[in-house]
């Protein structure tokens, strides 16, 4: 199976900046096409972003609203989300996930996941 540990989370105000990264440990990580979603209290797990394992293919969900871009690094095992201007309604623990399924924007494809990181944004 594969680990997976999220970083970089914390509080920041409306407009500010976050760069959350995923560490994968286990199965060869360049293999699995990865993901982010975030889950608010109260609320569906909803999907953020995905990568394809040649990072030649990159979703988006409405949330991101063109100001969060995922990247990997399969060298170093890592994959990325810049979030920018960010604003309260992105606050939730946000996961990081694994799959080799090529369904990626469904929760229900990714059997792999990490603990999540908090991301609180304060008006």
């Amino acid at each position: 199976q594969v680990q997976l540990v999220e970083s970089g989370g914390g509080l920041v105000q409306a407009g500010g900046s976050l760069r959350l990264s995923c560490a994968a440990s286990g199965r060869t990580f360049s293999s699995y096409n990865m993901g982010w979603f975030r889950q608010a209290p109260g609320k569906e797990r909803e999907f953020v972003a995905a990568i394809r394992w040649s990072g030649g293919n990159i979703w988006y969900g409405d949330s991101a609203k063109g100001r969060f871009t995922i990247s990997r690094d399969n060298a170093k095992n890592t994959v990325d989300l810049q979030m920018n201007n960010l604003k309260p309604e992105d606050t939730a623990v946000y996961y990081c996930a694994a799959t080799s399924s090529g369904r990626t924007t469904y929760r229900s494809s990714y059997p792999y996941w990490g603990q999540g990181t908090q991301v609180t944004v304060s008006s």
